[in-house]
């Protein structure tokens, strides 16, 4: 079998996966996640972002472009400041999933701690 047929007979989509793969990998960072739960209330300009972080403010600009090239930020440029606001809320609901997974998780190692 060719590596385009079988390419065909799977079940998933490479590229689909690739992207998905790549949008996971963007929000898995700890501080990428700190800025997404900062700017959940709204655009804020880089200069509000980089205090609130507390790292350097060269490695939060890598972070934020990270995060804006991977499409889950948009960003406005008003005179010399950057604007940063998510692009789709939907990334909470993806979150808020994780979330309950977690707890879910959590709930089970304390079962079976106290059954030991």
């Amino acid at each position: 079998m060719s590596i385009n047929a079988y390419k065909q007979t799977k079940l998933f989509d490479e590229n689909l996966l690739l992207l998905e793969s790549d949008f996971l990998k963007a929000i898995s960072q700890l501080t990428r996640l700190r800025i997404l739960y900062f700017l959940r209330k709204g655009e804020k300009c880089a200069c509000e972002i980089i205090p609130e972080m507390g790292e350097d403010q060269s490695n939060i600009s890598r972070h934020l472009n990270y995060l804006k090239d991977s499409g889950i930020l948009n960003s406005r440029r008003e005179g010399v400041s950057v604007y940063y606001r998510i692009k789709d809320e939907r990334v909470f609901v993806l979150l808020s999933l994780v979330d309950e997974i977690i707890r879910t998780q959590v709930k089970e190692k304390a079962k079976t701690v106290k059954v030991i």
